[in-house]
C-alpha cells in the first residue's frame, strides 16, 4: 500500500526517508506471554530490494534511553511544537501556569447531600468537600487532567487554614471527585463519564500516582511492561494489551538478556529510592519492581508531564547522539518482540501497537464488551467507550494493512480538524485504496444498497458504526473493522447496527432486508431472544431488553431519529444504575420534548417526580420499567 503524503509528515520524519521500513526488527507490541529464553529464528524480515534497513537504536525501553522532547525540537520543530499544543500532550498539567476552563470563583456543585465549593486565593486553586458521611476536608489543587471535552483535577488535603500544610496522606495526590464538562459549562461527578454505578455521595476518588499517571504522562516504557513478564497484575493501566487479543494476533514479549533487565530495574529503583532487586527469573524481578512502583513512582519520577515524543517513539536518545540511528516504535533492549511477516505488516502492527498502551479502556469494572463478551472470560469482544479504539482497531479486518496514525495525526493541535476530512464519502477513499473493486459508483450501489452518492454508502458508517459512547455525551465510532451481518454482532449483540441510522424500523423488517442483500442467513431464534417480537422497534426493544452499553445506542439514536413515542421509555433511564445513561436519556428526551427541568445530581425519587412532569406537558405518562444492567464493583476510578 502506498502512503500519502500526509501520512509521511506523521512518521516519516523520525523513520526516515522510507517510511515503510519503519521497524523491520521490531513487530505488534507485547504480549502477556511469558518472555522466551532465546531470540525466535523469524526476529527479523527481510528488506525490500533495492532498500537497506536502517539501523534502529539498540535500547529504547529504560530511563536512560529517553532525551525528552525538548530534544526533538531542533529537528523535528513543526512536529514538537504542535504536539505541546495539542490536548495529548496537555492530558496532564501542572495547576500552575495552566489554563483552567472552571471558574474556581466560589461556585459550589452539588451532588445529593454533598458539596464541593471550588475558589482561588492567589495562585492556588482550593476544592472543599462537605460530605454528610466524612465532613469537610480542603484539597490544594496540583494537577489539571484532560481538556479536550471536560478537566479533572489532584490535589493534595491541606489544614484548615489552607496554608498549604499537608495533613494526611503523605502529600498523596488525590483525584478530585468532579469534572468540569465544557459543554455543559458545569460540573458532574467524575465517575459518571465511564459504566460505573451510582454512588451514595461525594469523596476523593483514589491516588492520582497509582491509577491516571502512566497513561497520561511520559514514563520509562519498561515500569508500564513489566505486568506482561509475571503473574501479578499490571501496576497501573497502561498495561500491556496483547493478552487481551486472540492467540493469532498476539506478539511475543521476551528477555534478549537477563543481565541487562536486571541492571535496567536496579537503576530504576536507585530513581525511586528502593532496595537492589534480588535476583530472580523475569517474572520475578518483574514481580519485585512492581511492589516499588507502586509505592514509590511519583511525578517526580516521570520522563516529562504530559505525552511527549517518546511516549509513542520510545526512549530515543540514541537517536538524538546519533541521527542516522533511527527509532522504533517497538520495545528494543532490555524487553524485545518477536517480528513476523513483511515490513508493510510490521509498520502498521507497531503503530496500532504503540496506540495501545493507552488507547485500551481495560481498568473499569464494567463485565461487558461487544459480541456478547464478558470481561471475566477473557473473551476478545470490543469496548464499548472511548478511549478504547485501539485495541479494538487490532481485533478488526484491517488492522494489518492500516495503521491508526492514517485518520489521527499524533502531532496535531486539532485533531478533530484532521478526522473531519475523513467523515462522509470523503473518507471512502481511505478504504477503496485497498478494496478497489468499489471504486466505481456501481459498485458501490451493488455493495451497499444504498445511493452512492448519499450517507448510506459511507464505508465508515456500516463498518465502523458509530455506538461507541464518548466523551463528549455523544457516539464515536466502534473501531473494531467489521461488517453490520457479521454473526457475532447480528445475534449477540443490540441493536442491529442498521438501526443506528434506520431508527424507525422494526426488527423483522431489517432482519429481512439484511438477508436478501448480502445472503447470510440470520438466526431468527437468536434474535427473539435478544429482542421479543420481530415485530419490535429495534431500538425500543434493546432500551427495554439490553445491556447497559447497548442501552446507550438506543438512547442516542432514538433521540437523533425523533422517536417520539419513545420518550416515556427514555425518561424510565434517568435513574439507571448507571449514571451516565442518565445523561444520554436526557439528551435524547431534550430533543423528544423540549428542554430539560432535571437536575441529575439529586436524588432518585426528585429525578423520577421532575420527569413525571416534564412527559405531561407533552401529554405523555411515564412508564416503569426495570433494566437488564448488572451492576459489578467497579472501581472509582477513569
Amino acid at each position: 500500500m502506498s502512503y500519502d503524503a500526509g501520512m509521511k509528515r506523521v512518521v516519516g520524519t523520525l523513520l526516515g526517508t522510507w517510511v515503510g521500513t519503519l521497524a523491520l526488527g521490531c513487530t505488534a507490541v507485547l504480549s502477556a506471554c511469558a518472555p522466551r529464553p532465546q531470540r525466535p529464528s523469524s526476529t527479523q524480515s527481510p528488506a525490500p530490494t533495492g532498500h537497506a534497513a536502517p539501523a534502529l537504536v539498540t535500547s529504547n525501553v529504560a530511563r536512560a534511553d529517553y532525551a525528552g522532547s525538548a530534544a526533538c525540537a531542533g529537528c523535528h520543530t513543526d512536529e514538537t511544537e504542535s504536539l505541546m499544543k495539542s490536548p495529548m500532550h496537555n492530558m496532564t498539567r501542572d495547576i500552575h501556569g495552566a489554563a483552567v476552563r472552571a471558574p474556581f470563583a466560589g461556585e459550589t456543585f452539588r451532588y445529593k447531600s454533598d458539596s464541593v465549593q471550588l475558589t482561588k486565593d492567589g495562585g492556588d486553586h482550593f476544592c472543599t468537600l462537605d460530605s454528610k458521611t466524612q465532613g469537610e476536608r480542603i484539597y490544594r489543587i496540583t494537577r489539571v487532567i484532560g481538556g479536550r471535552y471536560r478537566e479533572d483535577y489532584a490535589g493534595v488535603q491541606v489544614d484548615a487554614a489552607r496554608t498549604n500544610a499537608v495533613v494526611v496522606g503523605k502529600g498523596d495526590e488525590r483525584i478530585m471527585p468532579m469534572s468540569y464538562v465544557f459543554a455543559e459549562k458545569g460540573y458532574r461527578y467524575k465517575g459518571y463519564s465511564v459504566m460505573t454505578p451510582e454512588r451514595p455521595g461525594m469523596r476523593p476518588g483514589a491516588v492520582w500516582s497509582r491509577t491516571c499517571i502512566f497513561c497520561h504522562n511520559t514514563v520509562p516504557y519498561l515500569d508500564t511492561a513489566l505486568g506482561a513478564l509475571t503473574t501479578s497484575r499490571a501496576p497501573y493501566q497502561g498495561e500491556v494489551v496483547d493478552g487481551l487479543l486472540p492467540e493469532s494476533r498476539r506478539a511475543h514479549l521476551w528477555v534478549p538478556d537477563h543481565r541487562a533487565l536486571k541492571t535496567a530495574l536496579d537503576a530504576e529503583m536507585k530513581v525511586l529510592g528502593a532496595q537492589p532487586l534480588v535476583d530472580q527469573p523475569a517474572d520475578g524481578l518483574a514481580a519485585q519492581a512492581i511492589r516499588a512502583i507502586r509505592k514509590r513512582f511519583d511525578a517526580g519520577k516521570l520522563v516529562e508531564i504530559g505525552i511527549g515524543c517518546e511516549s509513542c517513539h520510545l526512549g530515543s536518545k540514541e537517536h538524538v547522539q546519533h541521527y542516522e540511528t533511527k527509532p522504533s516504535f517497538a520495545p528494543r533492549g532490555a524487553i524485545a518482540v518477536e517480528t513476523t511477516g513483511e515490513p508493510e505488516v510490521a509498520r502498521a502492527s507497531a503503530i496500532n501497537h504503540a496506540c495501545a498502551r493507552c488507547h485500551q479502556v481495560l481498568f473499569t469494572g464494567y463485565p461487558f464488551t461487544w459480541e456478547g463478551g464478558r470481561r471475566a472470560d477473557s473473551l476478545p469482544g470490543g469496548s464499548h467507550i472511548s478511549s478504547g479504539e485501539a485495541r479494538d482497531f487490532l481485533l478488526g479486518a484491517c488492522q494489518t494493512r492500516l495503521s491508526c496514525a492514517r485518520c489521527h495525526d499524533p502531532h496535531a493541535a486539532d485533531g478533530d480538524a484532521q478526522r473531519a476530512k475523513l467523515e462522509g464519502l470523503p473518507g471512502n477513499k481511505l478504504c477503496i485504496g485497498c478494496h478497489t473493486q468499489y471504486a466505481t459508483a456501481e459498485a458501490l450501489r451493488a455493495h451497499s444498497h444504498h445511493d452512492p452518492s448519499g450517507k448510506g454508502a459511507v464505508c465508515m458508517d456500516c463498518h465502523m458504526p458509530k455506538k461507541n459512547m464518548s466523551l463528549d455525551m455523544k457516539l464515536s465510532r466502534y473501531h473494531r473493522i467489521g461488517s453490520p451481518n457479521d454473526p457475532a454482532r447480528v445475534e449477540h449483540d443490540r441493536p442491529l447496527e442498521c438501526a443506528i441510522c434506520h431508527a424507525d424500523k422494526s426488527v423483522g423488517e431489517l432482519a429481512d432486508a439484511m438477508e436478501k442483500w448480502w445472503g447470510k442467513k440470520i438466526d431468527r431464534s437468536a434474535l427473539r431472544l435478544l429482542y421479543g417480537d420481530p415485530t419490535s422497534n429495534v431500538l425500543m426493544a434493546t432500551l427495554a431488553r439490553g445491556k447497559p452499553h447497548e442501552q446507550a445506542v438506543a438512547l442516542y439514536a432514538l433521540g437523533e431519529g425523533k422517536v417520539v413515542k419513545a420518550a416515556p421509555l427514555v425518561a424510565a433511564q434517568l435513574t439507571h444504575p448507571y449514571p451516565i445513561l442518565r445523561y444520554f436519556a436526557r439528551d435524547a428526551l431534550e430533543k423528544l420534548i423540549g428542554d430539560s427541568p432535571i437536575d441529575l445530581n439529586s436524588d432518585n425519587d426528585l429525578i423520577t417526580r421532575a420527569a413525571a412532569t416534564w412527559l405531561a406537558r407533552a401529554r405523555m405518562r411515564p412508564i416503569s420499567t426495570t433494566t437488564t444492567a448488572a451492576t459489578p464493583s467497579a472501581e472509582d476510578e477513569d
